[in-house]
């Protein structure tokens, strides 16, 4: 009847839980494996600034918005993240409003609460407001179901440091590009 039965993990039970929903056994069965869908990126962040550290935060959504994500219509285009008596918040970030939505769907561009712990908020609220940090998300994505926002503690780049990664990266072309042509002789 009731209770919770233990399941032997094999290898067809694996495959069939990474392809379904997942139930409330999944962690049992993959062995704690997370699964991880990313939904949104912003590559101009690793332009624009030195990333200097990343944090996982949690985000608090309608349901609406959960659901727009899921369905991958969300932007990070010149989001950021501020602090606001005592908690983070994240600003700018768009999230498409719901195709199947009512009268109650969510507005695109409104703040969303950062969840992170007491001790997390206190130190990026000290970094951000002293030392010139700014918090910058890097990307979104789905984690076991939970929408996540992986954000940076980031410094501006000067024009000569984006002149520098533009030639580093013509370069790193450049030699990939040569291999591959070697490869192919």
């Amino acid at each position: 009847m009731g209770g919770i039965r233990t399941i032997q993990p094999s290898q067809s039970m694996f495959f069939f839980c990474v392809q379904a929903t997942a139930p409330f056994w999944y962690g049992i069965i993959t062995g704690g494996m997370t699964v991880e869908k990313t939904v949104s990126t912003n590559r101009k962040a690793y332009y624009q600034y030195e990333i200097d550290e990343t944090i996982e935060a949690g985000l608090a959504l309608t349901g609406t918005e959960i659901k727009s994500i899921r369905a991958g219509k969300a932007s990070l285009a010149g989001a950021f993240g501020r602090p606001d008596h005592g908690e983070l918040w994240l600003l700018n970030a768009t999230i498409a409003p719901y195709d199947s939505g009512n009268r109650y769907n969510h507005q695109p561009d409104r703040p969303r609460k950062l969840l992170l712990h007491r001790g997390q908020i206190n130190r990026l609220t000290g970094l951000v407001t002293q030392k010139g940090f700014t918090l910058v998300p890097l990307r979104l994505y789905l984690k076991d179901g939970l929408a996540k926002v992986e954000m940076g503690l980031a410094r501006g780049k000067k024009i000569h440091d984006k002149r520098r990664s533009i030639a580093e990266r013509e370069v790193k072309r450049d030699i990939e590009r040569t291999l591959k042509t070697r490869r192919l002789k």
